[in-house]
């Protein structure tokens, strides 16, 4: 039988410090190797040509969902690395799957501040693409192998799938799915905010939500460093992936309709009080565009590919 592949860090980041904070810095680095040796092990994921990795939050009242989503990426041959933000590990055990993925728990923590914690660049870099994703997704018109091999002939370095109807209401057109279409880059707007042929920023066009985001290895590896430590929700980071689409974001970015999935809008990360959430989040993406606003005006050599006018703040 394979092992159970397990790392847990179960310590309340907010109430520790001192001894404690050298002893989570060295759990980080032992659950990393860890986590870099099981990758590339050869009885790690559906099998040992996998070239994509899954990376998904996982709460056990989400069990339905989230058994859905991972049966059906590795029906297509991919690793999957399932980050348990409520500390319950062995309810999963149960499900086919368990003993071929590598769960690692940290209690009262997001996908976003797993991932700056257990895929840096050098870890996942066996892989082409990898899918950072929410739980609350239905996957029933999605296919993943198909997917790929869209990305790939339409050369996005970052995408994500478009968003079928549901109950959500969906928070941004430029994710709508669109009928009769493989791919779109942009969406249309008219009046206040007009997005049009002419655009070239987000949100009209080089732009994903980081719900379902999936990236390329090389956008990965830039999209890591830009992802901070202390910035959970990872909210206005979404705003400036286009510095890491290799190239133009205008074309490099894009959203596949072709394999849609639907958003289902369950409560997730155990959080029942959505609008404390959403506060916390705004205040991350306040900060995140202070900081890149304070180190663009720091690095004097650094050349903007994407300028702006000068009264223009970064949205």
């Amino acid at each position: 039988m394979k092992r159970f592949k397990f790392v847990s860090l179960l310590l309340d980041l907010k109430s520790k410090s001192g001894h404690c904070s050298i002893l989570m810095i060295a759990l980080l680095i032992c659950g990393s190797y860890f986590i870099s040796n099981a990758i590339l092990s050869k009885d790690f994921g559906n099998n040992s040509a996998s070239a994509n990795l899954l990376a998904i939050a996982a709460g056990i009242k989400q069990k339905e969902t989230v058994n859905q989503i991972v049966e059906k990426f590795m029906e297509n041959g991919f690793s999957v690395m399932v980050f348990h933000y409520d500390g319950v590990v062995d309810e999963w055990r149960d499900v086919e799957w368990s003993s071929r993925v590598i769960h690692v728990s940290a209690i009262n923590q997001t996908k976003w501040w797993f991932a700056k914690r257990f895929l840096h660049p050098d870890i996942v870099a066996e892989y082409d693409y990898i899918f950072l994703w929410d739980e609350d997704l239905d996957v029933h018109d999605f296919d993943p192998g198909r997917y790929i091999s869209i990305v790939k002939e339409e050369g996005l370095e970052i995408s994500q799938p478009a968003l079928g109807p549901g109950k959500v209401r969906v928070h941004h057109q430029i994710t709508v799915r669109l009928t009769n279409s493989k791919v779109h880059r942009r969406f249309y707007k008219n009046g206040s905010g007009r997005c049009d042929d002419n655009s070239t920023a987000p949100p009209c066009v080089g732009w994903v939500e980081i719900m379902a985001p999936v990236f390329s290895r090389a956008a990965w590896q830039c999209t890591w460093y830009m992802i901070q430590n202390d910035l959970i929700h990872a909210w206005g980071l979404d705003m400036q992936l286009g510095y890491c689409a290799q190239g133009d974001r205008t074309k490099n970015i894009g959203v596949v309709d072709s394999e849609f999935i639907v958003h289902l809008g369950l409560p997730t990360l155990g959080v029942s009080d959505g609008n404390k959430v959403r506060k916390q989040s705004v205040f991350e993406m306040q900060t995140f565009k202070s900081r890149w606003n304070n180190a663009v005006e720091e690095d004097k050599c650094w050349v903007d590919p994407y300028p702006k006018p000068a009264n223009q703040p970064i949205r």
